[in-house]
């Protein structure tokens, strides 16, 4: 991108497709073309000029809807703002962080019965993996009937990921943060490791798959921490105050990784 517009080189080489561009600059093309009626008509120009095949196809295609269009009736405002609310998430995850909201809910009337007992928080205990389901959710591809079609586009890659994981943390953490406040657990010891979680999972999730590691990371969390905290009634070391720095790290490395690899969430495997 050069200045205000996109350079013809990456107008025409977007409107010739194939290798012409690298995937980061046809991600910055698509997103530029969205708020730019200027580059938009370059576009058009170009395809004109560069693959009239293509634009007599368009133009056939076009002739066939216009007729159409002029009958049909506008999209309701709902289903704009509908339309406007899948880039932060999908119908699908409704459901699942309600279903997460409900087990913080319920884990915090459970810590609330249990009060003076001495047993661990179970507000922290599940913390760390409460995140993780709304982000395997997110890129469920049994969950999102438009999940092919998302996925394919270039800006399904790093961009949209965090959109989605954001809402996913915009739900998740006031939750927590109203557990934690209730049950007296301090933010950072419930925060750092979900935060943690979260990144973990997107850093392991540019080699396997967003959907794999987050289920990969809840069943080790589930067989290495919170089984045997249940068993034992003990809160584990990396629940506590001293495990902090641990977590710190871990989000840190995680961040770092998804940072060095954000180009690998626009390749289609991302989205297992």
């Amino acid at each position: 991108m050069s200045g205000e517009h996109a350079s013809m080189r990456m107008i025409e080489g977007y409107a010739r497709g194939g290798p012409h561009l690298a995937a980061d600059e046809v991600w910055a093309v698509e997103a530029h073309l969205e708020a730019c009626p200027v580059c938009r008509d370059r576009l058009s120009d170009a395809v004109r000029t560069h693959v009239p095949a293509v634009a007599s196809l368009v133009d056939t295609v076009w002739s066939g809807l216009e007729p159409r269009l002029a009958t049909t009736a506008p999209m309701p405002r709902g289903r704009r703002r509908a339309a406007r609310s899948a880039r932060w998430m999908t119908p699908t995850m409704v459901p699942w962080l309600a279903m997460v909201v409900c087990v913080t809910l319920l884990a915090l009337l459970l810590d609330l019965v249990r009060v003076g007992t001495g047993q661990v928080s179970l507000v922290l205990l599940f913390a760390p993996v409460l995140p993780v389901l709304g982000v395997a959710a997110s890129w469920s591809r049994g969950l999102d009937p438009a999940y092919e079609l998302t996925a394919s586009v270039p800006r399904a890659g790093l961009h949209l990921v965090l959109r989605r994981t954001a809402s996913v943390l915009g739900v998740v953490v006031p939750a927590l943060a109203v557990g934690g406040w209730v049950t007296g657990v301090m933010v950072a010891q419930w925060l750092l490791p979900c935060l943690a979680f979260t990144a973990a999972t997107l850093a392991l999730g540019g080699v396997v798959g967003v959907t794999r590691a987050a289920v990969v990371l809840a069943a080790v969390w589930a067989a290495v921490v919170v089984v045997p905290t249940l068993a034992t009634s003990r809160t584990a070391v990396t629940l506590r105050t001293t495990g902090l720095p641990a977590w710190g790290l871990i989000l840190t490395l995680g961040i770092g990784v998804v940072i060095a690899r954000r180009g690998a969430y626009s390749v289609l495997g991302a989205h297992r």
